[in-house]
């Protein structure tokens, strides 16, 4: 059996359990030779249990146009406009505050993103979420 070489590596963010073939992931997986319709079924099949989250996708396609994928963690700014209570962040954060977070919430949030994050420990991971908080205009209360 020949050795699979990788050709492409995509990144993608789609809602858990209900992608469609249609863009982003047609756009993104198609040039590649992917069967998009493949890869939605698996997806959503993985990804059923966390209905209205977004969850990052990394997409690994190899040379025989076979491929495999690795589940991230939901973006951190969805995820502290969730424990916020709002839609949408400051358009101007430094003058309008739009929610307030815990800092309970937020070293929740820091344990859900910790495998993803570059940071040592939990305390530089709670820094991250609040440094993402304060850019949204969401407060972070004690």
């Amino acid at each position: 059996m020949a050795k699979r070489t990788v050709t492409a590596v995509v990144k993608i963010n789609l809602p858990a359990g209900s992608a469609t073939p249609a863009p982003p992931v047609g756009t993104a997986l198609g040039p590649h030779g992917i069967q998009t319709m493949e890869f939605v079924k698996q997806y959503n099949a993985a990804t059923e249990n966390q209905r209205g989250q977004i969850i990052p996708v990394e997409v690994t396609i190899f040379n025989d146009r076979s491929f495999s994928f690795v589940l991230k963690t939901p973006p951190t700014p969805v995820l502290v406009r969730q424990a916020a209570g709002v839609d949408k962040g400051s358009a101007t954060n430094a003058k309008v505050q739009v929610g307030t977070v815990t800092r309970a919430q937020v070293e929740e949030i820091a344990k859900t993103k910790m495998p993803d994050l570059n940071a040592y420990d939990l305390e530089a991971a709670i820094k991250q979420v609040e440094g993402t908080a304060r850019s949204m205009g969401i407060s972070v209360a004690d």
